[in-house]
């Protein structure tokens, strides 16, 4: 069917698309435009009432610098060591009579050039002292002053003084006179200790800084007369008692002290000054008995200890002091003693008639003893004592061993002055 001609659309209805499309182009590029010119995006900041957040990548940890361990403090008797010879190391285990550095000289009450000279040959640990040296107390102390000024290494001045029969300056110079132990058992501790401050006081204002005291044997003979009222007591566990209370009256009074005659004299019926002594007692029978007041002296804090010329026979058939079964068994391991072990005097009987100088020092070493008091030829022990350490029969570490004994002694009573 015919419709006839259509008719061509009019040119307003043409344009409006154009206007629409125009407009679309100039919002783009004006948004381009600007888009350009706009800043980067700043991160937000915290407001100031808001806590910043943390990172999450952690600063590298800053590593601290070590501190230094401090030095350690030296030992001053390992210090006072490492400087000696080997002669001096040896004359520091012999404490001697004055005498026996000047002989000739007969009865010594002063300390002049000669000492001084006799120090010089021979820088022995100490010097002991009898009432044939002592005539007053100003002579004493201007003796014993003079000595000590002549050793470079400090020494020790030491006596016998345990009050009644066995003293040195009570029946000399005039000290407070004390009776014999015994008869003070049963006043108890406190009077063991009082009487045994006013013996160390008396011995530090004339110069002494040591004594051969407390006697720690046991009157358990009555036979027995070397010891006799010398003991604390007839009954073991009241000896230790009185013994240990005496070794801190030792200490107040300001001297060191020495328990002796282990490991004990008491239930002897010989004296070791003329002749061999033997105890027939087993090491059970002892530790039951004669050990119990030397391990109460021991854990007071005794300075040293004394062997005994004596052979306990079913043990060793040598004298104690010559034993390592009793010095390092039965002393150090046993009873935990790491004081020094003194002889008794080295001039008795019981030892001279049957070993020389030389040997008695070697042998008390090798055994683990210390000091050695009064040899009767200190020239031979110590040559015979100089020469073990030269050929191995003794180390230089058990000559160290007891050289350190002996100035830890003297250090700890103020004998060396502290660094």
């Amino acid at each position: 069917m015919y419709r006839g001609k259509r008719s061509a659309p009019s040119p307003r209805a043409r344009l409006i698309p154009a206007a629409v499309l125009a407009v679309v182009l100039l919002s783009a590029a004006v948004f381009a435009a600007l888009a350009l010119r706009r800043p980067p995006a700043q991160t937000p900041q915290p407001s100031p009432s808001q806590p910043a957040v943390p990172s999450l990548t952690p600063a590298p940890a800053s590593t601290p610098t070590p501190t230094p361990p401090p030095a350690p403090t030296p030992d001053p008797a390992e210090r006072l060591l490492a400087e000696m010879t080997l002669h001096e190391k040896v004359c520091q285990l012999f404490v001697v009579q004055p005498a026996d550095l000047v002989p000739g000289f007969g009865r010594v009450t002063a300390a002049g050039e000669a000492t001084r000279r006799a120090l010089e040959r021979y820088p022995v640990a100490g010097l002991l002292y009898d009432a044939s040296n002592l005539e007053t107390i100003d002579q004493t102390r201007t003796m014993l002053a003079n000595v000590q000024s002549y050793s470079q290494i400090p020494l020790i001045l030491t006596c016998d003084e345990e009050g009644g029969r066995v003293n040195r300056l009570m029946n000399t110079v005039g000290t407070t006179y004390i009776g014999p132990m015994l008869g003070f058992k049963d006043q108890g501790p406190d009077k063991a200790a009082e009487n045994a401050a006013t013996i160390a006081a008396d011995m530090s204002s004339c110069g002494f800084n040591m004594d051969l005291a407390p006697v720690a044997d046991v009157w358990s003979n009555p036979k027995n007369t070397v010891i006799g009222d010398r003991a604390y007591s007839d009954d073991f566990q009241q000896a230790a008692q009185l013994v240990a209370a005496a070794v801190g009256g030792f200490h107040q009074g300001g001297v060191a002290c020495t328990l002796k005659h282990f490991p004990g004299h008491g239930d002897t019926s010989a004296d070791s000054h003329y002749g061999s002594v033997y105890v027939y007692k087993t090491l059970d029978q002892l530790r039951e008995a004669e050990l119990v007041p030397f391990r109460a002296g021991i854990a007071a804090g005794a300075d040293a200890v004394m062997m005994g010329h004596l052979i306990i026979a079913e043990v060793d058939d040598q004298p104690a002091l010559l034993s390592p079964k009793i010095v390092t068994e039965l002393l150090r391991q046993e009873l935990g003693f790491d004081g020094v072990v003194v002889t008794d005097s080295l001039k008795m009987q019981a030892m001279t008639d049957h070993y020389s100088s030389g040997d008695i020092a070697v042998g008390a070493v090798q055994a683990g003893v210390d000091l050695l008091l009064s040899p009767k030829n200190l020239k031979e022990a110590v040559a015979a004592l100089t020469q073990a350490v030269e050929d191995g029969t003794i180390s230089q570490e058990r000559l160290d061993e007891s050289v350190l004994r002996v100035l830890r002694l003297k250090l700890d009573r103020g004998i060396i002055p502290a660094p």
